[in-house]
């Protein structure tokens, strides 16, 4: 079985809010290189907001705030892979953009070929344009190396009608269409990566990443313990 998941930036600050903390990250490599070491291929798409969001300068020249965001997304990745080497676990970093002095240009041929060694790819730069977020990026990647199941990472335990911090009485769904998800406009992943995986038949699945143990239990052990988002349930 091959995976993509895709985590936020946010995740990796911790209880710090910005930059990288040690804790965090070490948490979530643990997490992966366990899936890994189970036989699972796992290739991942970081965030970057951790570091960097375009928003944080809405008089910013787009185009310039976007490839900031892209080399956030790389600092992540470098810092996740040696996170991951210290959890005694193989791990690639490959970009969209060209700095071989840093890591791979991304080859979806060789990605896979990493993958099938049993190393983990670490996607990074974005999909390497501006207007796209990684969650694209990841939606785009998972479909380039054939996942067969794209999860992503959140701090809920699932997709909900409304938000669950503001909202009490909010509604966890165990599963749902894409087209239900873009019609309710549910803000789990834009609608760019949610249509890209309609229309290629990727399915996603949104857990609660925090939990230690929880990226095993949906990727080794087939878990439902979050939401399941595909076209045809």
């Amino acid at each position: 079985m091959r995976v993509l998941l895709k985590l936020s930036g946010e995740v990796l600050a911790g209880k710090a809010g910005l930059g990288i903390e040690p804790e965090a990250i070490n948490l979530y490599a643990k997490q992966v290189a366990e899936v890994a070491k189970s036989g699972v291929e796992i290739g991942i798409v970081l965030g970057g907001g951790n570091f960097w969001r375009a928003r944080m300068a809405p008089h910013m020249d787009r185009v310039s705030a976007d490839s900031m965001g892209m080399l956030a997304t790389i600092m992540n990745g470098l810092a996740f892979t040696d996170a991951l080497r210290l959890q005694g676990q193989e791990a690639i970093v490959m970009t969209s953009i060209f700095l071989p002095q840093f890591a791979e240009h991304f080859v979806a041929k060789k990605a896979m070929e990493y993958l099938q060694a049993k190393k983990v790819v670490i996607f990074s730069g974005g999909t390497g344009n501006p207007y796209f977020t990684t969650d694209s990026a990841a939606a785009l990647r998972g479909l380039q190396v054939q996942a067969d199941m794209l999860y992503k990472g959140t701090m809920a335990d699932g997709v909900y009608d409304s938000d669950p911090r503001h909202n009490p009485q909010a509604k966890r769904f165990d599963s749902l269409t894409f087209t239900e998800a873009l019609k309710r406009d549910l803000k789990v992943m834009d609608s760019t990566a949610f249509s890209l995986c309609r229309d290629n038949n990727l399915p996603v699945y949104v857990f609660n990443i925090t939990v230690p143990g929880n990226l095993y239990k949906v990727a080794v052990e087939g878990a439902d313990i979050g939401t399941l988002v595909k076209e045809e349930l």
